[in-house]
């Protein structure tokens, strides 16, 4: 599909919502909140249950109204594909993080994954705040709540490890 033909607001912004609400299902499912995760011990600072959800929420929406707002300034066909594919990146890295920590019990090897999901979401602010700087404003919080996230992963760790 070339560029030209889908500069439409309608064919972006549906298939920037199904990814986004794909990568929010998909984690879901594999974040398992059982008896494991229910017994480490955690940071005082945890946020409460309930926010988790809200704050995903809120940055997968915004994520998605950022690809769509980056992908609709890109001059080719080229540079629009290399955008859908650091997204689809960037979803495949924020559920591989779902599954090494829940799955896979291992928050110190998650906590190394998570470097990765920074990157990739620092990558796409500078790549989306070159096309549109409201674009990579969109993706600010992601960053930040990435951030927290991951001081958040290695307190875990440091409270519980190790792990086998």
């Amino acid at each position: 599909m070339s560029v030209q033909v889908s500069r439409s607001w309608i064919a972006p912004v549906t298939i920037a919502a199904f990814a986004a609400i794909l990568v929010g299902v998909v984690g879901g499912t594999i974040t398992d909140l059982g008896p494991w995760y229910q017994a480490l011990r955690k940071p005082d600072w945890n946020p409460p249950g309930p926010a988790f959800g809200i704050i995903w929420t809120v940055v997968f929406t915004l994520t998605a109204s950022a690809a769509v707002t980056a992908w609709r300034q890109t001059a080719s066909s080229r540079e629009a594909d290399t955008l859908v594919w650091m997204f689809a990146l960037n979803g495949f890295l924020n559920l591989l993080w779902s599954l090494i920590f829940f799955r896979l019990q291992r928050p110190d090897w998650a906590f190394g994954e998570l470097i990765a999901l920074w990157c990739s979401i620092a990558a796409l602010i500078l790549v989306c705040g070159r096309l549109s700087r409201t674009a990579g404003l969109l993706l600010a919080p992601y960053l930040v709540w990435v951030t927290i996230a991951g001081a958040l992963n290695w307190q875990i760790v440091a409270l519980n490890g190790p792990f086998r």
